[in-house]
């Protein structure tokens, strides 16, 4: 018996909520699936939520959430977007985000995709999609929903001064936040709640192209490059995907 084979998956249970069309749960299950196949710890439970929000004037109305029962530790991703396929593909990523650290008892991935094959950078899609949010968020809403949808990092617009900026995770287990501009007080917001470890950037984040940032991407090793678009003007996010590609993240508006 080979044992670097993976476990068999059992099937991944999908329910649905709101107008979402047809086809689209086989999608999410087919993605899902896709990313469990790749772990070799035992799953014993897969729930897969997806609610689409009624009307147009709801912002990202897309929900896609799983539940996953690794070997009886609960893997929790959540996200929202504009269309149900582009929440179920943010959903892949996030969950096989989760699983990395779960199966690799929480050794950090230096810049490279847990379960994509490394490819140049030239060979590399860059798969763009907006910051989840609504558009202005204090420091201390933001390190909230990070905390509250796990992410290792979260681009967002201050609400006070307008700012685009970025809270993420330190190794320390506290908070950073970094800004666009470096000419704001240094000193913590002023809603920071007491307790929780934010440390303030007072660097500005590095102007260049998003071809610029991919190379920066690859040369430091990190896991993502915070800068301004010098085409738009705006601070945006550049990460590794698990497939091997880049996602880019932009302001929600």
């Amino acid at each position: 018996m080979n044992r670097s084979q993976t476990r068999p998956v059992p099937p991944v249970r999908v329910e649905t909520r709101g107008d979402v069309p047809g086809g689209t749960a086989e999608y999410a299950r087919a993605k899902v699936l896709a990313v469990l196949g790749k772990i070799r710890e035992p799953v014993l439970d897969t729930r897969v939520k997806l609610s689409l929000a009624p009307g147009t004037s709801v912002r990202q109305p897309a929900v896609a959430q799983v539940n996953v029962d690794v070997n009886g530790h609960l893997v929790r991703a959540q996200v929202a977007a504009d269309t149900m396929p582009e929440a179920i593909d943010l959903l892949r990523d996030r969950l096989a985000g989760r699983l990395a650290r779960v199966c690799d008892h929480g050794r950090p991935h230096r810049g490279r995709a847990p379960y994509g094959r490394p490819r140049p950078v030239t060979g590399r899609r860059i798969v763009r999609h907006r910051s989840f949010g609504p558009p202005g968020l204090t420091p201390a809403e933001a390190v909230e929903e990070l905390e509250a949808l796990e992410y290792d990092f979260h681009l967002f617009t201050d609400a006070v001064s307008g700012v685009d900026s970025v809270v993420y995770r330190t190794a320390a287990g506290g908070y950073r936040l970094a800004r666009a501009r470096g000419d704001l007080p240094v000193p913590l917001p002023a809603d920071h709640p007491p307790g929780v470890a934010l440390e303030v950037s007072g660097t500005p984040a590095p102007r260049m192209g998003v071809e610029e940032a991919a190379w920066r991407l690859e040369a430091t090793g990190l896991p993502f490059v915070f800068f301004v678009d010098t085409a738009t003007g705006r601070g945006n996010l550049l990460h590794h995907r698990h497939d091997g590609d880049y996602g880019l993240i932009t302001p929600a508006a």
